[in-house]
């Protein structure tokens, strides 16, 4: 039993319990900063991408169907922003893992 009088196995209580939080807190972080850079690398280069594509479709809608027509010219933008929003909801229905922590629902 842990007596309050000694001094040195009292410090030492201390010290293993600094080093414990300092294992598991620190360690943990580190993967967690390490996976959310990843992730955000990631997103930003499927998002990069799906720029270049919807702009890209945009100037084919512009450049091929809708060329000569002054009455339809908002039509290419309504077709990709259609398209946009079909792409927003595609993706959130595929997430299947909402948190970090994998054994919780908050």
């Amino acid at each position: 039993m842990l007596s309050l009088n000694s001094g040195s196995s009292f410090t030492e209580l201390i010290d293993l319990v600094r080093a414990y939080a300092k294992q598991e807190t620190i360690g943990e972080l580190r993967g967690t900063g390490r996976w959310l850079a990843w992730g955000a690398v990631g997103g930003l280069s499927i998002l990069l991408g799906l720029l270049f594509v919807l702009v890209g479709v945009l100037r084919l809608l512009q450049s091929t169907v809708f060329e000569g027509s002054s009455g339809m010219s908002w039509a290419p933008y309504f077709i990709v922003l259609a398209l946009t929003a079909a792409l927003v909801v595609f993706s959130q229905s595929r997430i299947r893992k909402p948190f970090l922590h994998s054994g919780g629902s908050k």
